[in-house]
């Protein structure tokens, strides 16, 4: 379990400012709480490159996975307004 938060971690560490800015307060404050469906949900949703990630998690594209739009509407909450 450990190994793979830190393989998380890693993924959360972008190119952009602004993903870092969303997805490590998303880490630190909910990931841990999150039932096994959405820890997996959240990885799928990393799997995305860069430019689709951010136009998920600003809102300007929803998932058709709803478990994935899920936990993208969670980041968003977890880097406050």
């Amino acid at each position: 379990m450990e190994q793979k938060r830190a393989r998380l971690l890693w993924q959360c560490r972008r190119g952009m400012l602004e993903l870092d800015a969303m997805l490590q307060p998303f880490m630190e404050k909910v990931y841990d709480d999150l039932p096994g469906q959405q820890q997996q949900a959240f990885a799928e949703l990393l799997s995305n490159p860069d430019q689709v990630l951010l136009e998920i998690l600003m809102g300007r594209t929803i998932p058709e996975n709803k478990d994935v739009a899920n936990v993208a509407r969670r980041v968003r909450e977890a880097a406050g307004p």
